[in-house]
C-alpha cells in the first residue's frame, strides 16, 4: 500500500472506504468551482470508477494527523515520455489555507522524481484560480502557456493555464 508522511500531512493510497469523503467533498459547490467533469458525482458510479480506473493513475488521500482532508495525484502516468498529470483537491474547508496542499503537493512531486523517475509533472488549470497558481508557483511549476477559451463549462468559455515542473527546478 502506498504511504508517504511528513510531520502532520501524509498521503495514502484512495481506498473503497474514501469513496463517501470524494462525492461529499467533489459534490460541494465551495470545491468545486474550478473542476470541469459531470457535477454532481454519485457513489455508485465513483465506486465503477474505481474498480475500472486504468494502472497509469496515482490516487492518494491528503491526511492531517490522520484526518482525511483531500485528494492528490496523478491522472496520467507516461512512463515512456517520463511524464505525469498532476492533480489536487482539498475537499475539507477547516484544513484550507493551512499549507497541506504545499506540504501535500511536494510529498508527491519527490515521489514522482525520485520513485517514479519521472522527468517532467504538469497541470492544467483554470486562470480564475489565482489562489493555486500562486501555490504553484511556490512550489515552483512555470507556466508552460496560456489557452484561451480552453473549455466550454456552464455557458462560458473558460481560460485556462498549463504549468509544469521538471525533476531539476524542485524546490
Amino acid at each position: 500500500m502506498f504511504y508517504l508522511k511528513d510531520k502532520e500531512v501524509s498521503l495514502r493510497e484512495f481506498s473503497i472506504g474514501d469513496i463517501d469523503n470524494k462525492v461529499e467533498w467533489i459534490n460541494d459547490e465551495r470545491n468545486n468551482k474550478y473542476l470541469h467533469y459531470d457535477i454532481p458525482i454519485c457513489k455508485e458510479k465513483t465506486m465503477v470508477w474505481f474498480k475500472n480506473k486504468s494502472k497509469n493513475r496515482l490516487d492518494c488521500v491528503i491526511e492531517y494527523n490522520g484526518i482525511p482532508v483531500g485528494l492528490i495525484g496523478f491522472a496520467s502516468i507516461d512512463e515512456v515520455n517520463q511524464k505525469a498529470e498532476y492533480y489536487i483537491s482539498m475537499g475539507r474547508h477547516d484544513f484550507k489555507q493551512k499549507g497541506i496542499a504545499t506540504r501535500a503537493t511536494r510529498l508527491i512531486l519527490k515521489y514522482a522524481f525520485n520513485e517514479l523517475n519521472l522527468n517532467k509533472v504538469y497541470l492544467n488549470v483554470d486562470e480564475e484560480n489565482t489562489i493555486a497558481c500562486r501555490m504553484y508557483e511556490k512550489i515552483g511549476f512555470h507556466i508552460e502557456g496560456r489557452f484561451k477559451k480552453d473549455l466550454f463549462h456552464k455557458g462560458n468559455f473558460i481560460n485556462r493555464c498549463r504549468y509544469a515542473i521538471f525533476n531539476e527546478n524542485i524546490i
